[in-house]
């Protein structure tokens, strides 16, 4: 676990014995402990308990092994986080899934999963895997209609509107009957207009630890006029919560975004992060994520929401990532003047596979993402933390190009760099001047969006090493808020 953006706001309150730190848990938690099967050799799971990579626990009879060391917390139950456990034995980890349809005999077997080859303002292309046994065509079908026949294994799904999102399954027939449908896939037309633009600079608040400070104590000493709200997360399924704990209104986190806005700002909402119970993968369809970002939005009205795609579970996972994707469009169409942010790890070149592979997903399911903000540190930053900001930014603009057909200027509008200030997890140094000179990188080319991991550790602590409530180093409140301000 580190103690950065990437870590996210599901650390909070966890005694981190790597540092030392004692922080003391919200009330709103609690203590729970799990319920597990004796039987089994493992200790039951519980919360509140340091856990190292290698350990064994129970779960609801299931024996989990930790593949990433970290201080459990309630809604970190092992079958809610494959980013922290992995099943080692001992049953399955879910009941068993309803078996599918039996088809009548005779009938082509099931198709393989289709995947969206192409778009256009009117028209979706999709291919995919031949069924088994005698095929006379291929039915797709968007809901009970027929949407397109095939002869083959691809077809084109024409006169459709522009920037519109579609559902399809595909059904192999012959003389006896039709198969059972595949697995669905979902494509959004291309045609979206909008899309970039600059929006204040808007370093992450985070309410769950790091002494939190007044919103309008820094406003007034630093000029800032937006934060980043972290983060939602999963209270449980589909269900949006501060830190999968605390409730969207009435809490800590309302009452900091309402303090905000009485100062005359307002909020972006960051929804994932390194690691926790997230939304990706606990929502299972497109439609279900995108209510719960409606939920959020309608609570507080942010000016901007902002995706951390991170880790396994959703960065290198294609089918979560696709499935956010396909949420935002859904987001972007209900919420046309809010804000649609990306934000997601980087090399010093610029994007990660998974990286390129989220730029290009997002040209090829039409979606209309107002910014694409890369965090450039813990990555191998070294000692030219400035330099090396502006290669991946650079490399980011090109990703952009290639994908998009963008111009620079167009590519550098859709762009963000969020940064880590004073020392990273990795010990990059990102003094106040480095924040400066990369703060006037990213204005004198027009990026849309910069940040910075977080207004809580906006403080001096010199020879301190990496916190959570200071930057690290020799420096006066709130300077890098200041410099994030003149953005």
């Amino acid at each position: 676990m580190r103690l950065s953006r990437k870590m996210t706001a599901t650390l909070a309150a966890v005694a981190l014995s790597v540092t030392g730190l004692a922080v003391t848990a919200p009330v709103a938690y609690g203590q729970v402990t799990a319920g597990a099967s004796t039987a089994l050799a493992a200790p039951a799971w519980a919360a509140w308990t340091a856990y190292k990579t290698g350990d064994r626990v129970t779960y609801n009879g299931v024996e989990y092994e930790c593949i990433q060391g970290h201080t459990s917390l309630p809604g970190w139950e092992p079958s809610n986080v494959p980013a922290l456990w992995k099943v080692a034995g001992g049953g399955t980890p879910s009941p068993s899934p309803s078996p599918s349809p039996t088809p009548p005999a005779g009938v082509p077997g099931k198709p393989g999963t289709p995947s969206v080859t192409g778009t256009t303002n009117n028209s979706i292309s999709l291919s995919w895997g031949a069924s088994s046994g005698t095929v006379t065509g291929y039915r797709v079908y968007e809901g009970t209609g027929v949407a397109a026949t095939a002869s083959g294994t691809s077809t084109t799904i024409s006169g459709l509107g522009a920037c519109t999102t579609h559902t399809y399954t595909v059904k192999a027939y012959n003389s006896n009957g039709e198969s059972v449908a595949s697995s669905a896939v979902t494509g959004t037309t291309s045609g979206c207009t909008g899309g970039g633009g600059k929006m204040p600079g808007a370093p992450y608040l985070y309410t769950g630890w790091g002494n939190p400070p007044s919103p309008a104590t820094v406003m007034n000493a630093t000029g800032i006029k937006q934060f980043t709200m972290a983060f939602i997360l999963s209270s449980g399924g589909c269900n949006p919560a501060w830190d999968g704990q605390r409730p969207l209104l009435g809490g800590q986190d309302a009452a900091a975004i309402s303090q905000i806005k009485n100062a005359g700002g307002n909020v972006q909402i960051s929804f994932g992060g390194w690691s926790g119970n997230k939304l990706g993968p606990n929502c299972s369809t497109p439609a279900a994520f995108a209510d719960a970002v409606q939920k959020v939005i309608d609570a507080h009205q942010p000016a901007a929401v902002d995706f951390d795609i991170e880790n396994t579970d959703e960065f290198e996972n294609t089918v979560v990532q696709d499935r956010i994707l396909n949420a935002l469009k859904i987001v972007k169409q209900k919420n046309p003047s809010v804000k649609v942010v990306v934000t997601f790890g980087t090399a010093t070149s610029g994007p990660t596979y998974y990286g390129t592979r989220l730029i290009n997903q997002a040209k090829a399911l039409g979606v209309d993402i107002d910014n694409y903000t890369i965090m450039p540190f813990d990555f191998g930053g070294g000692a030219d933390m400035y330099g090396n900001t502006v290669n991946a930014a650079e490399g980011l603009k090109n990703a952009l190009k290639s994908a998009w057909g963008w111009s620079d200027a167009t590519a550098y509008a859709h762009m963000g760099i969020s940064g880590m200030n004073g020392l990273s997890d990795q010990r990059e140094l990102t003094s106040v001047d480095t924040w400066t000179r990369i703060r006037d990188y990213a204005k004198s080319n027009g990026l849309g969006r910069l940040a910075f991991w977080s207004v809580n550790r906006d403080r001096p602590c010199p020879n301190g090493g990496v916190a959570e409530n200071c930057s690290g180093i020799a420096q006066n409140d709130w300077d890098f808020t200041r410099v994030t301000a003149g953005f």
